[in-house]
């Protein structure tokens, strides 16, 4: 099963950092997060960054067993 792993607003949003998620697709592992976690979470996936492996994803990218799926939301600094 592919780990999530969440970061900034989105990581307060679910209220968990990492998490098992049942998906053959990033599609279907942000799916199952939504059922999770609910509309606040749904409501900030568009604005992240989706990388799985370290490398920049779309929602079609496959996933397997042991796959990391982050979603990094924009960060603001000075």
């Amino acid at each position: 099963m592919p780990t999530l792993r969440l970061f900034a607003t989105i990581r307060v949003a679910a209220g968990v950092g990492k998490a098992e998620m049942e998906g053959e697709t990033v599609a279907d592992v942000l799916a199952n997060a939504t059922l999770a976690y609910g509309a606040g979470f749904a409501e900030l996936i568009p604005s992240c960054r989706i990388w799985v492996n370290g490398e920049s994803a779309e929602p079609d990218t496959p996933v397997s067993e042991g796959d990391e799926v982050a979603l990094l939301p924009p960060v603001s600094g000075g």
